[in-house]
């Protein structure tokens, strides 16, 4: 099963910031849409953020809307979640997700391939 790999995460004081990178030496990202979750231990996950393969940016949890961004680095394979602002309710293990058809799927089901995730810790 091709897996992608999530880094970037860890403590950060209220109020910071933190950079995850999505990744993988398994296969290309570029034609696909790779989507950006989170999920708190006992509650289900939720989308992010989702970028298509030609930059069409879908948003996800309305919570997190202004204090995100996402962005592909096609040349270094490689999807950003830019978080910024964190507060202590976005403390989860954040996860990307690949949607081979390219359609930034609101269904979780859709999307092919996942990370085992990054965790983030917002405390101070």
């Amino acid at each position: 099963q091709l897996q992608l790999v999530e880094s970037g995460g860890g403590l950060v004081q209220p109020g910071g910031s933190l950079r995850l990178s999505c990744a993988t030496s398994e296969f290309t990202l570029d034609n696909f849409a790779i989507g950006w979750f989170r999920q708190v231990p006992g509650k289900e996950r939720e989308g992010v953020l989702c970028i298509s393969s030609s930059g069409h940016i879908t948003n996800g949890e309305d919570s997190v809307k202004g204090r995100r961004t996402i962005s592909r680095d096609n040349a270094k394979n490689t999807v950003y979640l830019q978080m910024n602002s964190l507060k202590p309710e976005d403390t989860a293990i954040y996860y990307c997700a690949a949607d081979v058809t390219d359609r930034c799927s609101g269904r979780l089901n859709e999307y092919d391939y996942w990370g085992q995730g990054t965790r983030v810790t917002v405390s101070s």
